[in-house]
């Protein structure tokens, strides 16, 4: 079930941050990198509480600026734009991982930003990202570095088909992924992946994907949410199931492994696990993604605090709310022309309707979701 741990050590945070620690009250700004839905739910989550939200991404007419109360539209590059961003607001953080963490590190040497920049550098790098996990005895997918396409057949051969060769850098929604089956030729693999530095791993044979969402304050206390199972479609996330139909002892063992790695890499804010469950039970972590997470918008209708009030409170350095659940939930992505029957959800009595705000509809372009509530289910 969803829970608040009492705080752990403090030690860790990165030295070449301007952040003392101090709490952010309500009346405060906190600057957004990014401006998809994540960064507009947070602003959304951030006004009730009394704060006010800068959002800084490349893109006019991002979903997060409609609510925010100042948007910053310039490269993640431009010095003087950072400059000036990190002056108008009181503490950073950022609502994708695809942000360079160059610029998180400049931004940081202003002011406060939570999480502080080396969890973005780790985690927007699959490979250093399963090199920490591993140092830190988290259990992983069998994984081989491939720094080029010649390394490419060795590598399978050691590994084994079927694999899933990964770019390192800058993959989502299964951009940059191909499976190698037995009879797959390898001679257009590299190029179908698209990058200069990739990751094999082996494949998989999951039950179920899960993930679990852990908040952690500045003074270590930690709230989790209840683990959630996931169904995706054409490699992006359709459907999350709250709770997941798992065992109470593989939801044991997820949520160790999440409050785990939240405590190691030091998190201050929200951190997305998102794990596999083999038919032998056991848990393998997958990916991390130290923001909000498509799989915990459920929690808007579903739970005494959000993901995204947690987030900010996480960020503020104000106390963790509550992660528990009232209610049982399944949350629909709606995805492309899907968001096409959004008057029908509107109609549907247990049904929560969250659009983004984007105006053009195209094929695999998250677009809203759809929760549907009901009777909370024994924990």
């Amino acid at each position: 079930m969803g829970q608040i741990r009492a705080a752990d050590d403090q030690a860790g945070h990165g030295t070449m941050s301007a952040d003392n620690g101090q709490s952010i009250a309500p009346g405060g700004t906190i600057g957004i990198l990014g401006g998809g839905q994540l960064g507009r739910m947070t602003a959304m989550a951030a006004a009730r509480l009394g704060y006010r939200c800068h959002v800084y991404c490349p893109d006019k007419d991002a979903p997060a600026s409609h609510v925010a109360a100042a948007t910053t539209v310039a490269s993640y590059d431009d010095l003087a734009a950072l400059q000036a961003f990190a002056q108008s607001v009181d503490v950073v953080t950022f609502e994708f991982e695809n942000v360079p963490a160059s610029a998180g590190e400049k931004l940081a040497a202003w002011k406060p930003t939570r999480p502080d920049p080396r969890v973005l550098h780790l985690t927007q790098q699959r490979l250093r990202e399963k090199n920490f996990l591993s140092s830190i005895n988290v259990p992983v997918a069998r994984y081989l570095e491939v720094a080029h396409k010649e390394a490419l057949p060795q590598a399978v051969q050691a590994l084994g088909r079927p694999c899933v060769l990964k770019s390192a850098s800058f993959g989502y929604d299964g951009k940059g992924q191909v499976r190698i089956d037995p009879e797959t030729d390898l001679g257009p693999v590299w190029q179908s992946m698209g990058g200069e530095l990739a990751i094999l791993e082996s494949f998989v044979d999951f039950q179920r994907e899960i993930s679990v969402v852990i908040a952690r304050g500045f003074d270590g206390a930690m709230a989790m949410y209840v683990p959630v199972e996931n169904q995706h479609r054409n490699h992006i996330l359709d459907t999350t199931i709250a709770p997941a139909r798992i065992t109470p002892e593989i939801a044991v063992k997820a949520e160790a492994i999440a409050r785990h790695i939240a405590q190691e890499i030091k998190l201050v804010g929200l951190l997305a696990v998102e794990m596999f469950v083999t038919r032998s039970g056991d848990v393998l972590v997958n990916e991390l993604a130290p923001r909000p997470h498509n799989s915990g918008h459920w929690t808007i209708d579903a739970c005494n605090t959000s993901q995204f009030e947690q987030f900010v409170r996480a960020v503020c350095g104000q106390p963790l709310g509550s992660p528990e659940r009232h209610s049982d939930a399944v949350m629909k992505n709606l995805v492309g022309d899907e968001v096409r029957d959004w008057r029908a959800f509107l109609s549907e009595p247990a049904a929560k309707l969250h659009l983004y705000g984007k105006t053009e509809i195209r094929p695999g372009r998250k677009m809203g979701h759809v929760t549907r509530l009901s009777t909370k289910t024994s924990s």
